[in-house]
């Protein structure tokens, strides 16, 4: 298996920290507001990764962060923290607008079939794991004091501007803060939070009361659930200029290695060459998609069709698409219930296509080709084979394809009897029989047709 790094910048071959495990850390949501269909491009993506280890035979223990704390608006040190800023314009507590939040958000993953990660982490349970970090980042003299807090000193960490590929020289006093003349470099962060007494979550600590800079709670919890050195971390690509990079750096300063092996981002969600964003305006949310005749799962499609590397376009257009080829693996599924099985071994050749192509930097569009030329062989062929060879794929691309069938009424063994010995005397072209046969399936309450890829039952309408 062979995945890109973006610490490297280069694809290379997959080689996990423990033989047939893989450690994953995925950045969740911060629970303030819906989250949008460009936020769920990263847990599609993140969801996908796993269920392509799970394919490939690993041991998968997949771990994601709930933000209720630290996370400012300004995305660093500045601003009013998003979870009281919205607990002020919603008249509530910022505990009572983080659970109603993050239930709406597990909600609509679910409806897009996103499973649940093994440990789903919330930052207000792990204050005493951050203090615990800031201890030891602190004692290897990777801390200052301020009158801020307690603040990172990214010059003490040569490598800092790795990830991002930040040229620090050229950076500018207040490029990414605020200026703070008591800062050694622009760059620095903030570990501990003292000066906003106001702030309506706060935590006793050894350099006062106050509450964690953002970026500290993934590494306390990834490092905490999957060690000090782990397989994957993964998130959107904007996270990887600062919230990503001072993770690493602090990962760094506490552990004195790097901990995470390879990271892992996905690019934007855009709408005419914008990226979907709350600073953009042009945010549409899984219930949203839903008012305009979109499925959750037609989006998760739609997902399917970029590498998750390279931008995807977000059209009516490419919606469509997407719903209506999603509809038509449906419709292959339903239509293969009346077949027989036959030999399976014609369909080896596209499990190993399929395989080959999720490890290759899951090349999921490539995937899904493979799945198509099954359907596609499949129903030249009328052997049911290519069905349980497409529900092996779905596991991979969690489309939910047998409960999409299942959705709909079941056709009987006498109906399906009645269609093969239809298709039986259509090819010794007896037209009386065959007439015959279709007059009973429609008694039935059936209803077939004839297409260049065989035939089609439904119910009649």
């Amino acid at each position: 298996m062979k995945l890109y790094n973006t610490l490297t910048r280069q694809k290379d071959e997959f080689v996990p920290v423990e033989p047939g495990k893989v450690g994953i850390y995925t950045c969740g949501p911060t629970v303030y507001m819906f989250a949008h269909v460009g936020n769920f491009r990263a847990y599609v993506f993140s969801d996908t990764l796993r269920r392509v280890m799970d394919y490939l035979g690993y041991q998968v223990k997949h771990v994601m962060n709930v933000t209720d704390v630290g996370h400012l608006t300004s995305d660093e040190d500045t601003g009013e923290d998003k979870l009281e800023k919205g607990a002020r314009q919603e008249g509530k507590t910022p505990q009572e607008i983080a659970r109603f939040y993050e239930k709406v958000f597990f909600d609509d993953a679910a409806r897009l079939n996103i499973l649940t990660p093994h440990i789903v982490c919330r930052a207000t349970d792990h204050i005493p794991d951050m203090i615990e970090l800031v201890r030891r980042i602190e004692a290897n003299g990777f801390a200052y004091r301020t009158s801020v807090g307690l603040i990172f000193d990214t010059g003490k960490y040569p490598e800092y501007a790795a990830l991002s590929r930040l040229n620090l020289a050229e950076q500018q006093a207040g490029a990414r803060t605020t200026v703070d003349p008591e800062r050694r470099n622009p760059s620095d962060f903030a570990l501990w939070i003292t000066n906003q007494p106001k702030h309506l979550m706060q935590w006793d600590s050894p350099w006062g009361r106050g509450f964690p800079g953002w970026h500290l709670e993934c590494s306390a919890m990834s490092i905490k659930y999957l060690g000090e050195r782990f397989d994957i971390h993964t998130g959107g690509i904007d996270h990887v200029p600062v919230h990503h990079t001072n993770e690493r750096a602090q990962n760094f300063a506490a552990t004195g290695k790097e901990v995470v092996v390879r990271w892992m981002h996905n690019a934007f969600l855009v709408i005419n060459d914008t990226r979907m964003g709350k600073s953009e305006g042009n945010l549409v949310t899984i219930s949203e998609l839903e008012k305009l005749g979109v499925a959750p799962l037609d989006f998760r499609y739609l997902c399917h069709t970029a590498l998750y590397r390279m931008p995807l376009s977000y059209t009516a257009e490419s919606l469509k698409s997407a719903r209506n080829s999603l509809r038509g693996l449906v419709d292959f599924g339903r239509n293969a219930q009346v077949w027989p099985v036959k030999d399976p071994a014609w369909t080896e050749p596209f499990q190993r296509e399929f395989k080959e192509a999720v490890a290759d930097d899951l090349n999921i569009p490539q995937a899904l080709a493979a799945a198509w030329n099954i359907v596609r062989e499949g129903n030249q062929r009328q052997d049911r084979t290519a069905w349980a060879a497409l529900l092996d794929f779905d596991r991979v691309l969690g489309l939910g394809l047998e409960r999409l069938v299942g959705a709909t009424p079941g056709i009987p063994d006498q109906v399906a009897e009645l269609v093969a010995a239809r298709e039986a005397a259509r090819k010794s072209k007896d037209w009386a029989e065959s007439d015959r046969l279709r007059d009973r399936i429609g008694e039935l309450g059936f209803v077939v047709e004839d297409t260049p890829q065989g035939a089609r039952v439904k119910p009649r309408p």
